[in-house]
């Protein structure tokens, strides 16, 4: 009997004709050398997270949590290695353990370390390093579609690493990979609150050169400047298990609440507002109260246990870090304008990333310069799943137009004329790369198929 699959929030369902769990990297070599039994496409499948189809399989899913094991913490040369589908959260434990942490350490938790490795990854949170997880991978091992044993690292092989880290499961399955650690430390964060009317290139320069890093939160007509810095102590950290459960499941669960039960009513509209007000007067005190610390880790969240009914979605859109007053005052105007014609607005914050220049990874999206991105996140109703995917295909359009660059695994209905136009020649040498490691197009699902070129 086939067994259905759904991704995090349940926007993407496939029942594939096999489904394997190994154990082992001699189980890996087998499966993606007997085609007959485990058909193509084969893709490897880890907490399930993406909001795209990019792992997705009509033919054979492989499923990374039977390979967690730790192969070595090393604190002299400050390294982690571990198998491929143990999950960030649990590595982040391990570490801990030591006084030792990642040197980014995202918000989805449930990422496991081959996605991590070989996928796109947003971030902006840990001071003055590179904001995408990929970037402090320093060796890769993987089955090849043919079954071959594959490595690279950075001191062998750096250019098929730099390939390896956009490969998105294309070159074969990652199955252990190695990443820069560091030891334990404090982030401060702190606030500052803006209406968007007033917001100037100036203000957010401000706020990047007097910090190691910022993100940005727009609630209705204001937006909320949320600044990172190293820190020496710790000081209202009870605040870190507030903030885990306000994005794990309270905002989402409230929001997903109100438009299943009110959508469309003037109480519904009401307390939406009510409900963005008080969010809004919790951040202007925190700022006045001069914010608060956690340990970078704790940044990290756990959506393994959250309902479905508390599950948000989200998009994102990089865009060159000096245009971004100028596209979030035009998103605000298009997104009005978009409910006015529509009747459908997001109902959490947009959230915009600052990244730093990287060219550590072939598709990384910050290839040519520092990005402030814009990331509509919303927790879908019941009965809202087709006028969400419609604000989706209209706003990657938009974001499109304006140069916006798009990623592979959380931009949804992203198409090809979408990455083209973002990665240009980049897209061009990957596609080529595919073709020539995998002729016989055995990792390739129908999402990869449409847009590589």
């Amino acid at each position: 009997m086939s067994e259905t699959i759904t991704n995090y929030d349940g926007s993407i369902v496939m029942t594939p004709q096999a489904v394997v769990r190994p154990t082992s990297v001699e189980e890996l070599q087998a499966i993606l050398r007997q085609a007959d039994r485990y058909p193509s496409p084969v893709r490897a499948m880890g907490s399930n997270h993406s909001l795209t189809p990019c792992a997705v399989s009509s033919g054979t899913i492989v499923s990374m949590a039977g390979l967690t094991k730790i192969v070595q913490i090393d604190p002299v040369n400050m390294t982690f290695t571990a198998q491929a589908g143990l999950q960030l959260v649990d590595a982040a434990a391990a570490l801990r353990q030591q006084n030792l942490q990642f040197k980014l350490n995202i918000e989805i938790g449930n990422l496991t370390l081959g996605s991590a490795a070989c996928c796109q990854t947003k971030d902006s949170l840990d001071g003055v390093e590179l904001g995408q997880v990929n970037s402090y991978v320093t060796a890769i091992k993987w089955v090849s579609p043919s079954g071959t044993l594959e490595e690279a690292s950075e001191d062998h092989n750096p250019d098929l690493l730099r390939l390896m880290r956009a490969s998105y499961g294309l070159a074969g399955i990652v199955y252990e990979v190695t990443f820069r650690i560091q030891p334990l430390e404090i982030i401060t964060f702190s606030y500052a609150v803006h209406r968007v009317a007033d917001l100037t290139a100036d203000i957010i320069e401000t706020a990047i050169a007097s910090s190691q890093s910022i993100v940005l939160w727009t609630i209705g007509d204001e937006v909320v400047i949320q600044s990172r810095t190293r820190g020496t102590e710790l000081k209202h950290e009870w605040l870190a298990d507030a903030r885990r459960f306000g994005w794990s499941f309270l905002a989402a669960f409230a929001g997903r609440g109100l438009r299943d039960h009110l959508g469309g009513s003037k109480l519904g509209t009401v307390t939406e507002q009510l409900g963005s007000g008080l969010e809004l007067g919790f951040y202007r005190l925190l700022s006045a109260g001069g914010g608060f610390t956690l340990h970078a880790p704790d940044k990290t969240i756990n959506y393994s246990k959250t309902p479905r009914s508390a599950r948000y979605a989200f998009t994102f859109w990089a865009f060159p870090r000096a245009d971004y007053t100028k596209n979030l005052k035009d998103y605000v105007a298009w997104a009005e304008a978009y409910h006015t014609q529509h009747g459908f607005r997001c109902n959490m914050p947009l959230g915009s990333y600052f990244v730093r220049k990287d060219t550590s990874s072939l598709l990384s999206y910050t290839h040519d310069g520092d990005v402030i991105s814009l990331d509509p996140i919303h927790a879908p109703g019941e009965k809202e799943q087709d006028a969400w995917a419609a604000f989706l295909r209209a706003f990657n359009d938009w974001a499109s137009r304006r140069g916006g660059i798009p990623l592979l695994n959380q931009s949804p209905f992203v198409k090809r004329e979408h990455v083209v136009a973002a990665y240009g020649d980049r897209w061009k040498t990957l596609s080529d790369w595919v073709r020539s490691v995998d002729p016989d197009r055995r990792m390739v699902n129908e999402f990869f198929a449409d847009l590589l070129v």
